[in-house]
């Protein structure tokens, strides 16, 4: 098992660690995405029964509610994506609604590649789930107290690693790490690499907390960069054979700039919405750069 967060070791060197387990395992080669294509898609509309204290339904507003979408669908109006992230509020058990819809995800899978997101489903859902997903998102949370304080949730770590199980006998499942879920801090996300070397993935999908003004984390701050540096090249070290991407929850600014830098170096195969800083280090370190349109794990 490699030590948390490199052992101690200065962050230079880690990052040269990871970016030579890199070379040896993946072509030299970064994927950037934007990801116009992608549609986010909501089953809900803007109502969550969690109140999430990182979300609190912010993430909802920007989503295409389904009823819309499907009226938009059989009018045939001509819809300029070729995909879809059905996702939504969940209900008070952790769970996102999609199976209510599967008649008209059935539809929309005839046209549309969707990426699901369906939080914490039972067997017999995930099952459902598989007969029309391209892929599946979860959020993969391994940590008791991060679950309690930030979802509210009655549940543990070994709920999660049930339904990611379940998720994995019928689909394509992209677990997703968030770094500093609770409220900035790290809490448990080590313990997400570690029970990935033992489950395998897709591919790891990494994000970071960012506040959302009006939330209950609306006053914290994101986590160091050092220590997202770090999770990184870790991810890499220990998960020499699986895909690492950087998703486009992260913070802004100056942060994100320095951030994707770093994610380049840590040896990351896909990163969504590149800072210059690192578009300009791919080139740098030679990488074959190549530019996709969807959400990043279709």
């Amino acid at each position: 098992m490699f030590v948390t967060g490199g052992g101690g070791l200065p962050l230079e060197r880690l990052l040269e660690e990871a970016w030579q387990v890199r070379r040896r395992n993946f072509a030299h080669r970064v994927e950037f995405v934007r990801p116009t294509a992608t549609r986010p898609v909501s089953v809900t509309g803007t109502a969550c029964a969690l109140n999430c204290a990182h979300c609190g339904g912010h993430f909802l507003q920007g989503m295409l509610p389904l009823p819309r979408l499907m009226e938009r669908w059989q009018k045939g109006e001509e819809l300029p994506w070729s995909s879809l992230l059905i996702s939504g509020g969940c209900d008070p058990e952790g769970v996102v609604p999609v199976a209510r819809h599967l008649d008209q995800l059935r539809e929309l899978a005839a046209r549309f590649k969707l990426n699901l997101h369906p939080g914490l489903v039972d067997g017999e859902t995930a099952r459902l789930i598989g007969q029309v997903a391209s892929a599946v998102s979860f959020d993969l949370i391994l940590d008791e107290d991060t679950i309690a304080e930030v979802l509210g949730l009655p549940c543990g770590p070994r709920d999660y690693l049930r339904v990611y199980r379940h998720l994995r006998r019928y689909n394509r499942v992209f677990p997703h790490l968030v770094v500093g879920l609770r409220g900035g801090r790290l809490s448990g996300e080590y313990r997400v690499l570690e029970a990935l070397g033992e489950l395998g993935a897709e591919a790891l999908v990494v994000i970071v907390f960012f506040p959302v003004p009006g939330t209950a984390y609306g006053g914290c701050q994101p986590p160091a960069l050092e220590e997202v540096a770090r999770l990184l090249a870790t991810a890499r070290i220990m998960l020499p054979w699986m895909p690492i991407y950087v998703g486009c929850m992260r913070p802004a600014g100056s942060y994100r700039a320095r951030l994707d830098a770093l994610a380049v170096k840590a040896g990351v195969n896909r990163l969504v919405l590149p800072a210059p800083p690192a578009r300009e280090l791919a080139r740098e370190l030679g990488l074959e750069v190549a530019w996709r349109r969807e959400c990043c794990v279709l």
